[in-house]
């Protein structure tokens, strides 16, 4: 059984895996959200050798009784560290407690966090780890060069510019930091750069997502918009440039990022707009690779906005109070001076209840009480 965490990466790793056993008599089986669930029961039922899919649905078709997991014999998890994260955890431990404890486990990364080190350490006891390159070293195929660019507008003209002048990016990934950026974003270059342009994140329905990596992977599309989410384990072959349009929060996330160009001994070229808020990313990136990304001037020719959006503004660190606090009263003490209200002496007067009222006749209209 082979865990991945997106669609298209369980269908590339279901491709290879055909190719692999061509002449073998094994039957290997693709399972994804989004899918006809009674197809993959029925193919589910007839006999598989090899499970590659997605950890939501295999616990779907688990809880139905249709899939039985005690007879795995390997696990496999490509990506470990983002299966490991908070959005795969309980589905990874509800999946590990259905699984037999006698198995081979085999699991793959390009970067590993203390975190996740101490995850693998309690889940996988007496595991061995093989480490091909020391983490956080970059391909030194990959030119990585940055930009200071101030907020989105100015992204997207510094974007527009390089598009327009360089001819050698005809095949280029642009990350963005969340769904609603790059859809913002595919509308701005759409615009500009109609049926050139294609958008993936989680949101966007299965198919959609699958035509916009075959439209790019053909050719077909110059620029694909994407999140994090196509950067984890996705061979997309000729990648020319990587623009990070959002500068990765986290350092290997860049890594997974600009590792998606420079493969198959050829060169890549990853160019990260950079504004203010994102300077401390770029600080803690350069401490993981153990060198600096070169910085280039803007361009004259590019727009500057003064718009900023919220994300885009930095933190005041020194800023004035304008909340007044309360003013405090001079405590009066117990025993004070009367207000002038107050001061009203009595008269001595009888009050209404001891007055004889009389009609205009003469007649007494009411009358006191007497004491008893």
């Amino acid at each position: 059984m082979i865990l991945a965490p997106t669609h298209e990466l369980v269908l590339q790793i279901l491709e290879e895996i055909e190719k692999l056993t061509k002449y073998m008599n094994l039957r290997a089986l693709g399972i994804i959200g989004g899918a006809n669930m009674g197809k993959q029961k029925q193919a589910i039922y007839d006999g598989a050798d090899i499970i590659v899919a997605t950890p939501g649905r295999l616990l779907d078709l688990a809880y139905t009784g249709v899939l039985g997991l005690k007879s795995v014999q390997k696990l496999v998890i490509d990506e470990v560290d983002e299966m490991l994260s908070l959005g795969f955890r309980t589905q990874i431990n509800n999946l590990l407690e259905m699984l037999p404890s006698k198995r081979q486990n085999l699991m793959f990364s390009a970067t590993l966090t203390e975190e996740i080190n101490t995850l693998i350490t309690n889940s996988f006891p007496h595991s061995l780890k093989i480490e091909i390159e020391p983490h956080g070293t970059p391909l030194s195929k990959i030119i990585q060069m940055a930009y200071h660019v101030p907020n989105f507008n100015t992204k997207v003209n510094l974007l527009e510019f390089l598009l327009h002048k360089n001819e050698d990016i005809s095949k280029v990934l642009v990350f963005v930091k969340t769904k609603k950026m790059a859809d913002k974003l595919f509308e701005q270059m759409n615009t500009r750069y109609p049926k050139q342009c294609g958008v993936i994140h989680s949101n966007k329905a299965h198919n959609t997502r699958l035509n916009a990596v075959r439209n790019f992977s053909e050719g077909n599309y110059r620029m694909i918009i994407a999140t994090d989410i196509i950067a984890r384990g996705m061979d997309i072959s000729d990648v020319s440039h990587i623009v990070n349009f959002d500068l990765s929060e986290n350092p290997g996330d860049y890594l997974h990022r600009i590792g998606r160009t420079g493969r198959a001994d050829k060169n890549g070229v990853a160019i990260s707009f950079i504004n203010e808020v994102e300077e401390e990313f770029q600080a803690n990136i350069e401490t993981l690779m153990n060198i600096s990304i070169p910085i280039k001037p803007l361009p004259e020719e590019i727009a500057i906005s003064t718009v900023f959006s919220e994300d885009e503004k930095p933190k005041q660190t020194n800023f004035k109070k304008f909340h007044k606090e309360p003013r405090l009263q001079k405590p009066q003490g117990a025993f004070h001076e009367k207000s002038a209200k107050n001061k009203k002496e009595n008269s001595g007067s009888p009050g209404k209840k001891n007055k004889r009222v009389y009609s205009k006749s003469g007649k007494l209209k009411y009358k006191p009480n007497k004491r008893k």
